[in-house]
């Protein structure tokens, strides 16, 4: 029955997304398919709407909306130009300084922000003039740009964590968010030592002179606020002050008031916006939620992620070869699906063949928001590569030729995260999370 069940799943699945039906909804309808051959029509609608409302009804998925919408007023609020100046100020010695400080202020402002996209968007633009003015081979920056922007997506706060926390049973989020910071860190230094071998290869030089340490303390003081919401978030909800839900609604209020009184770049005409397309965003992603519950429940019903472990294991029960096929299968569903629903689906296949044998939900779960980031900057969906292409003024096969560069940082940092937990678990662990 399970693999009926999960071949059913899967076709109805393919077949909407192919045929351009909205992913909630190919979700909701590939469930339901999957469920009527052992359940009568009747049966399964009324489940299915109690799994929709029941997945809505946590009062931690608020912190999603509160987190998307801080996110907006902070994409708004100008800060990508601080961040950009403060972090050339750190970096602008090293060759090719430009692509280092791209690497190192996406970063930043993703894991401000919370999207990879807004972040190739804002800190590309930030510093695209600068790097036509000096030279720079604009296809390898377009790349740079692109291939860094995900790193901030690891960085607290994030949804994809939050997300994750939700569908594999309440994992602490704040565990989680304090296990994304190394990883998020060796997927931006990864990029950052492809960007110094290439600026290196291609001659490029650091800014002329001494290093300048009443630069770097002017742009830090015009930084600090912005990069203040990340501390007073994570150190929150660490410190046990606030819950992440509490400390979602904290980020809107400190972003309000950063954006409004401190920066003064968002007026009431460019907040009412900020407010509708936050809600619109927050809807899809709530709804999403909501129906991945019935797929859930669809799953546990028929023993779907049961009989993919019974097969796995029928493989190898070597956990290496294991997380290998495990890994391969996120990154080919990773290149044409977005984070969230990849998230939504693949954790209650996976994260119990994990559990089994001994792998913690934090690990699995930054490995999995890891892996499925790659996706963000892999063609054909790949939305962060292309609007860095976009931004970049360059073309999908002018940027393949550095970007399988970076891949390989990338990929070799997945594998670090993967197969050497203390990478994620160190913190939480210290912190007395774990």
């Amino acid at each position: 029955m399970a693999f009926q069940s999960l071949i059913i799943m899967l076709a109805f699945l393919i077949v909407l997304l192919v045929l351009g039906i909205p992913i909630a909804v190919s979700i909701g309808i590939a469930s339901m398919a999957a469920i009527l051959p052992t359940m009568s029509l009747d049966v399964t609608v009324v489940t299915a709407a109690q799994r929709i409302f029941s997945g809505t009804s946590t009062f931690t998925l608020v912190a999603i909306p509160f987190f998307i919408l801080a996110g907006n007023i902070m994409n708004q609020g100008g800060i990508a130009e601080r961040l950009v100046s403060f972090v050339r100020a750190i970096f602008g010695k090293v060759p090719g300084s430009l692509l280092v400080t791209n690497v190192g202020a996406n970063a930043l402002f993703g894991a401000i922000s919370g999207s990879a996209a807004a972040a190739a968007a804002a800190v590309g633009g930030m510093v695209r003039d600068g790097e036509e003015k000096e030279g720079y081979d604009m296809d390898l920056a377009a790349a740079t740009n692109g291939a860094s922007a995900p790193s901030g997506l690891l960085i607290p706060p994030s949804n994809a964590l939050i997300t994750y926390s939700l569908v594999s049973g309440g994992t602490s989020i704040a565990a989680l968010f304090l296990a994304g910071y190394i990883p998020g860190i060796i997927w931006a230094g990864g990029c950052m030592i492809v960007a110094l071998l290439l600026a290196k290869k291609k001659g490029y030089k650091g800014d002329k002179g001494a290093f300048d340490w009443k630069r770097l303390w002017s742009t830090g003081l015009k930084a600090l606020p912005a990069i203040s919401l990340i501390i007073i978030v994570i150190g929150g909800i660490v410190a046990g002050i606030f819950t992440a839900t509490e400390a979602s609604a904290i980020a809107v209020v400190y972003a309000l008031f950063l954006s409004i009184v401190v920066y003064k770049s968002i007026d009431s005409k460019k907040l009412y916006s900020i407010l509708i397309d936050s809600a619109e965003t927050s809807g899809m992603i709530v709804f999403l939620i909501g129906v991945s519950n019935v797929m859930s429940w669809v799953m546990a019903f028929t023993g779907i992620p049961q009989a993919i472990a019974a097969a796995l294991l029928g493989v190898t029960e070597n956990p290496i070869a294991i997380l290998i096929i495990i890994n391969i299968i996120l990154l080919l569903a990773g290149t044409f699906m977005d984070v969230t629903p990849a998230i939504l689906i693949f954790t209650p296949i996976f994260l119990p063949i994990c559990v089994a044998f001994g792998m913690s939900p934090v690990h699995f779960g930054i490995m999995i928001v890891y892996n499925l980031c790659i996706g963000n900057i892999t063609p054909p969906v790949g939305n962060t590569l292309f609007v860095a292409i976009k931004v970049g003024k360059s073309s999908l096969a002018k940027v393949m030729p550095y970007m399988l560069c970076y891949y390989g940082a990338i990929l070799i940092g997945l594998l670090l995260v993967t197969y050497i937990p203390m990478l994620t678990m160190w913190l939480p662990t210290v912190a007395g999370l774990l």
